[in-house]
């Protein structure tokens, strides 16, 4: 089995489903009392948010490098940062480092091209459904269209995962907002739904609506355990 390396912490509670997804992939893979070999950094969220907004990318990189570096000094095969938006300093990443980056759009299209869908809805933070880092990758790499929220409806989107879902708040009306716009998604062509942000999948999830919803998450966890255990 390989050694996974987690850079995690933004949020730690969306990390926290990704420890529990990994190693129960790998109780579910391999039986009896197997578990997921991982070698983790976990950082300090409230700077790098600062940062983020601040648009200062170049210092969340040096963050997420010396993270990733000592993740790879621990003995990771290879490294997942545990966050769609920080995807966006991934290149940087992979400069500094000599084991590969399990890119979350990559393991998100995969899953999409599995089902065959050609047209999706992203939601996502702001950074995300904006920036090409995740939607141009997608587009411009394998050939799948993506529709994103409009103006105020990103901002809600933007606002609830930073406000809420980051501090482990979990709002009805909020859900309420997310399934009217994943609705309005669906409407507008969208095949599925990507949950591009690690921590909506805590606030809405396949029960609550017939929209087929495509969580990051899981996906990128389940991914990491058909690399680990190849």
């Amino acid at each position: 089995m390989k050694t996974i390396g987690l850079i995690g912490g933004m949020s730690w509670e969306s990390m926290a489903h990704y420890y529990s997804g990994l190693n129960e992939g790998i109780k579910a893979k391999l039986g009896g009392l197997h578990s997921a070999k991982i070698a983790m950094v976990s950082v300090d969220f409230a700077p790098i948010e600062k940062l983020q907004h601040l648009g200062d990318w170049d210092a969340t990189a040096d963050i997420l490098i010396d993270a990733a570096k000592n993740v790879e000094v621990a003995g990771a095969d290879f490294v997942m940062t545990c966050t769609n938006t920080m995807h966006e300093v991934a290149p940087k990443i992979e400069e500094e480092i000599s084991i590969p980056i399990l890119h979350i759009a990559d393991a998100t299209a995969d899953a999409i091209k599995d089902k065959e869908f050609k047209k999706v809805g992203l939601l996502g933070t702001a950074f995300t459904m904006k920036r090409a880092f995740y939607k141009g990758r997608l587009t411009d790499k394998h050939n799948i269209e993506v529709i994103t929220p409009n103006d105020e409806e990103r901002k809600i989107v933007h606002d609830v995962i930073y406000q809420e879902l980051c501090l482990g708040e979990i709002k009805d009306t909020s859900k309420a907002v997310y399934l009217k716009i994943i609705e309005r998604l669906a409407k507008a062509g969208a095949e599925a739904l990507i949950l591009g942000c690690t921590e909506i999948g805590m606030l809405v999830n396949q029960s609550d609506t017939n929209v087929i919803l495509l969580d990051t998450t899981a996906i990128h966890a389940e991914k990491a355990v058909e690399l680990a255990t190849e």
